[in-house]
């Protein structure tokens, strides 16, 4: 491979890490529990922990390319590290590979009780037993800083083994990458690039490097007996104290050659939020944050916990639709984090559940749905840009959206019926209304009303943004896909632009959807109970069901009959509250 390549900078950065833990783990006293518990957080994704993803992997496939890179990096000056360890020799020779072989780092094993169970491997004996659990000080701390890049600070002060093991790790990794440039690359950027694409870390080496500080990354390297290359203290004395920058909306890095910031290329069809924030804020609370995109189109972005809908971004929401009809063309509702939105605050509508706070329940759904029913009739064009996890509220937003710019990996889906409820801000009205749009003459409704009803009774999610589309979430010759995540923004400010500059007009209400009444009720009940009968559902779940279809049937009305939106929003919301008192 050629060195300036994501694929070789990657591997070389990567697997560097990697080794170094393998060495490293039994010099600190550690399980791979722990160091999967620990490694997940610096990664931005706990599942992707070290240990398990190189049992899904395979260790043969890390050991070929570790070995491959000793054997052409001879100059390396950490060249040791990619020597095998003794336990990762005898894992290879007894075919302990990960998921390819059923045993790696990780086992499942099947119980005497016919249940199975994962066992993890005892690094001293060599042995499989069962998993111990791993907890940490340090990472409690953190539980309340939602952005990755915030918590770095908190995990190298740390006081216990964690902050033992961060400050170990981050300091040899520091090191490590100064002295990969200009040796694979001149560019630092291009370092932090590979590891986001390559290893599926959130942040590269260098920009945890500055949340941490340069001065503190330096004590690190210190403490853990490195050297940074001499070009970081050359940087360090001419005054510079970061490796980015960011003015005028756009991210610069340090250039060691110009010894000076450039800006890092390919940012022109970009919006990046962070770049933006600070400089183009229009409205702030707790939940969302309103940016100007310029060209006379607002963006929402959620900034609440996991990105959940509370009574904050729903505040925004409105707040959005109130400023963007009065000073901008259009409005996008976006953000960069990992998911777009995990749903409603659960926690929220259990506490007043269990409180039997049923006025207040009744007031806080009335407000989504509302809020829901505002962004569709506003007198703007309102696009909705989901990715990642788009569960529940976040799904019903972008359902009550103009247009859908869906990233590529975009998990949609409306999972209320996980939880005891079906969907109570709007999205059991939507799902209605789209399967009476597709009502032909002479056709069987019933199918068609079937197959939306099932989509949320079972609580389907699609698996990609294309999927979306056969579930009836997405709209086709409405919504559209991009498959590059750093354009969405940008792609959904110039659909918002466009729709504005054509002559939006502000939608009706509508007043004309087509329910079935008695006649899909009968069959949904029947089926219900079917299904009850022959064991695939329990009662409670026949419960739900039967909810959802006497709000997609449109009530028991004795024929099938036209009725307004705000008539199945309301037995939406009966429907909701009666299950929130189960």
């Amino acid at each position: 491979l050629a060195q300036d390549t994501p694929a070789f900078i990657g591997n070389r950065i990567g697997i560097f890490s990697i080794m170094s833990l393998f060495h490293t783990i039994k010099d600190l006293g550690m399980t791979i529990e722990e160091v999967d518990k620990l490694t997940g957080p610096v990664i931005g994704r706990p599942k992707s922990a070290t240990f398990r993803t190189v049992d899904v992997v395979g260790l043969d496939t890390l050991v070929h390319v570790a070995n491959g890179i000793g054997e052409n990096c001879p100059k390396d000056e950490r060249h040791e590290l990619f020597q095998l360890p003794d336990y990762i020799d005898k894992m290879v020779k007894e075919s302990w590979l990960g998921s390819k072989t059923g045993q790696g780092f990780y086992k499942k094993v099947r119980k005497d009780d016919g249940s199975s169970a994962i066992m993890s491997l005892d690094l001293d004996k060599m042995e499989y037993r069962a998993q111990q659990k791993a907890k940490f000080a340090t990472l409690e701390l953190t539980k309340s800083i939602d952005a990755v890049i915030d918590r770095f600070p908190v995990l190298v002060g740390g006081k216990d083994k964690a902050g033992e093991f961060y400050r170990k790790s981050f300091g040899a990794l520091f090191a490590y990458v100064s002295y990969r440039i200009p040796e694979i690359t001149d560019a630092l950027f291009k370092i932090d690039d590979a590891m986001k694409a390559g290893f599926g870390w959130e942040h590269g080496p260098f920009q945890i490097w500055d949340a941490i500080g340069l001065e503190k990354g330096l004590e690190l390297i210190a403490s853990s007996n490195q050297t940074a290359a001499p070009w970081v203290a050359e940087m360090k004395a001419s005054g510079v104290s970061s490796f980015y920058d960011v003015k005028d909306g756009a991210t610069y890095f340090y250039d060691i050659p110009g010894k000076a910031f450039k800006k890092v290329p390919g940012q022109d069809g970009f919006i990046i939020l962070d770049n933006i924030r600070k400089s183009k804020e229009v409205f702030k609370n707790s939940g969302v944050v309103l940016e100007d995109l310029g060209d006379g189109i607002l963006n929402v972005e959620f900034r609440s916990k996991m990105n959940t809908i509370g009574g904050d971004v729903l505040a925004g929401l409105n707040k959005a639709v109130d400023l963007a009809e009065k000073d901008f063309q259009g409005m996008v509702v976006g953000n960069q984090g990992p998911n777009f939105s995990v749903g409603a605050n659960i926690g929220m509508i259990f506490m007043m559940a269990a409180e039997q706070e049923y006025d207040e329940l009744n007031m806080a759904i009335k407000y989504f749905q509302d809020t829901m029913m505002r962004m569709r009739y506003s007198s703007i064009p309102v696009v909705a840009a989901p990715h990642g996890m788009t569960l529940g509220g976040g799904c019903e937003l972008s359902l009550h959206a103009d247009k859908v710019v869906a990233a590529a990996e975009t998990y949609m889906g409306l999972v209320e019926f996980g939880v005891g409820v079906i969907p109570g801000g709007g999205g059991s009205k939507e799902m209605t209304l789209r399967a009476a749009s597709h009502f032909r003459k002479d056709d069987v409704e019933l199918n068609t009303l079937r197959e939306y009803f099932l989509t949320v009774a079972t609580a389907k999610v699609s698996t990609s943004a294309y999927e979306a589309f056969d579930l009836g979430i997405l709209q086709k010759g409405k919504d559209v896909i991009v498959v590059n995540k750093d354009r969405q923004i940008a792609t959904a400010k110039a659909h918002a632009k466009l729709m504005a500059e054509s002559g939006y007009t502000k939608p009706v209400p509508g007043k004309d959807v087509k329910v079935l009444g008695k006649q899909a009720l009968g069959m949904f009940l029947v089926g219900t109970d079917s299904m009850e009968t022959g064991r695939y559902i329990s009662d409670h779940d026949k419960k739900i069901a039967n909810k959802l279809a006497y709000v997609m049937a449109g009530g028991d009305l004795s024929e099938a009959s036209y009725v307004s939106e705000q008539y199945l929003l309301d037995l939406e919301r009966e429907a909701f509250l009666s299950l929130c008192t189960e």
